[in-house]
């Protein structure tokens, strides 16, 4: 009697041999689910805020990041904004997009998953508005060039350089 998966293979048109099947296993982030989240940036006088994750949230706890959330139903550029004012208490009025990049694939094994990131960037008037919510437990404004040396969430440097370099692209530069 064959089993389920052996019945499976054989239905398949593949012409895949069983024993190569199992030998070639798919690549570990085609085996992780995605799951999509925003990252917003957010910029003064050429400095980007930066929030360190309060010890409250699910993953990267400590790590500093920029303003972020899960991909809920709606745009991404809609999520950044309600993410944004729900982190930093800042209003779209306060904000003006300057770059976002294609999203990322960012694996993150450790958490079984594959991170599709959309990176924003936006220039800030009133920085001296911001006010922490319960997911950061302290922030900073910090030289993009300087990024790296906090401890960050993953690729969060080149999430960020990737929008720098979409906002010189429009720009002409």
């Amino acid at each position: 009697m064959s089993t389920v998966s052996e019945r499976r293979l054989h239905r398949t048109k593949s012409p895949v041999h069983r024993r190569s099947f199992d030998a070639c296993p798919r690549p570990l982030n085609e085996a992780l689910p995605r799951v999509e989240v925003v990252t917003a940036f957010l910029r003064r006088a050429g400095k980007v805020l930066l929030v360190r994750r309060s010890g409250r949230v699910g993953s990267y706890r400590g790590r500093w990041a920029g303003v972020s959330g899960y991909l809920e139903k709606t745009t991404p550029l809609a999520q950044a904004l309600r993410e944004i004012g729900e982190e930093t208490g800042l209003e779209p009025a306060d904000l003006h997009l300057t770059g976002r990049a294609t999203p990322l694939e960012i694996p993150a094994p450790e958490l079984s998953r594959v991170w599709i990131v959309h990176p924003f960037l936006f220039d800030v008037d009133a920085p001296a508005a911001v006010r922490l919510d319960w997911e950061s437990s302290e922030c900073a404004w910090v030289e993009p060039s300087r990024l790296d040396e906090y401890e960050t969430v993953p690729m969060l440097s080149e999430a960020l350089q990737a929008c720098l370099r979409n906002e010189r692209e429009q720009l002409g530069q």
